[in-house]
């Protein structure tokens, strides 16, 4: 399928449902998130979205590494008191 077709179309599904425009590219974003969120290893994130370098997937994902640190560090205040 050719790439502005798969855009074009993304598109008009975004506008159909009444939803914000984001780029398809976005979805592999969301979904990398998502899977970190959720407790998946970031080597595993890394097989998944086809990089050849752990170092490029825990760049990327770093926001989301910080904050799930923040959540366990807040985790353990509330355990302790």
């Amino acid at each position: 399928m050719n790439p502005a077709n798969l855009n074009r179309s993304f598109r008009a599904l975004l506008d159909r449902a009444g939803l914000r425009r984001i780029r398809f590219h976005d979805l592999r974003h969301s979904t990398a998130t998502l899977l970190l969120e959720q407790g998946v290893e970031l080597v595993v994130i890394k097989e998944l979205l086809g990089h050849a370098h752990i170092g490029v997937t825990a760049t990327v994902y770093a926001h989301v590494r910080l904050r799930l640190q923040r959540d366990a560090i807040d985790l353990l205040g509330t355990t302790l008191d």
